[in-house]
């Protein structure tokens, strides 16, 4: 019998941190198994990653029925997958009275339904092989809130809730379940928000991180058994601190 190739899946793995999980997970695994919806830049990660692993393009838009079923029929007849990473997403900026209801339900459809649906598919898989490792891509808008991403807050939020959960689950199984929440990325993530208002100058240079620094300690933090993983020292403090203010009125309800 032939020895089984380690597999990764990612989706959103045309560009940011997807184009970079692949790269960082080609270094572990035999096989890539790429999902986005823009099929030109796959192929470009393919040629990239030609010498290294054999890179699977899978063509899908995870909004949609469909293309989460194409993605989950590809887990299946190129897996099992050692790694699952849900991080395709979105945030579209703005009101939430003010904002297109089908944008906030593609992006609930994305970030929640999909996620579900592919952890659904892998963890049986994972199970037999007797452990992996599933990393659903969060946001430090999970942690702390903000106007004007006020759906998008709330996926991530329910991202971090179901890893933690879900950890709890399987642990038994040897899988290890990882909710990363990253702040700023120096990706094209918020080139559709500038057009709503995003202002990148006004955000100091200290909180931006570099996507390869973003995967590496992501993948770094397997086996730590830490489930909420807050890159960045400057983010994690922030986080501490809202979670603190968070705690306080918990203790001091208003009358």
């Amino acid at each position: 019998m032939a020895e089984r190739k380690r597999t990764a899946l990612v989706t959103g793995a045309s560009a940011g941190l997807g184009v970079e999980y692949c790269r960082q997970l080609a270094q572990r695994c035999e096989v890539i198994i790429a999902v986005a919806r823009r099929a030109d830049r796959l192929q470009v990660l393919a040629q990239e990653l030609s010498g290294v692993c054999e890179v699977h393009c899978i063509e899908a838009d995870l909004t949609t029925v469909e293309g989460v079923t194409r993605t989950v029929e590809a887990l299946r007849q190129k897996g099992p997958v050692d790694y699952l990473v849900n991080n395709a997403g979105f945030a579209p900026l703005g009101q939430f009275v003010e904002t297109p209801l089908h944008e906030q339900r593609d992006m609930l459809n994305l970030h929640c339904e999909a996620t579900m649906t592919l952890c659904r598919a892998a963890i049986p898989f994972m199970c037999e092989l007797g452990g992996g490792s599933i990393i659903n891509v969060s946001s430090l808008g999970a942690l702390v809130p903000s106007k004007g991403l006020a759906v998008y807050g709330a996926t991530k939020a329910f991202l971090n809730y179901f890893s933690q959960a879900l950890q709890a689950e399987v642990a038994a199984d040897g899988i290890e379940v990882q909710a990363l929440c990253p702040g700023y990325i120096r990706t094209e993530f918020h080139d559709a928000m500038v057009a709503e208002g995003f202002e990148r100058e006004r955000i100091p240079t200290e909180m931006w991180m570099d996507p390869e620094a973003v995967v590496e300690a992501s993948l770094s933090a397997l086996g730590t058994g830490r489930v909420v993983v807050v890159p960045g020292e400057g983010n994690g403090e922030l986080a501490r601190a809202v979670l603190a203010s968070q705690l306080e009125d918990f203790q001091n309800p208003a009358v």
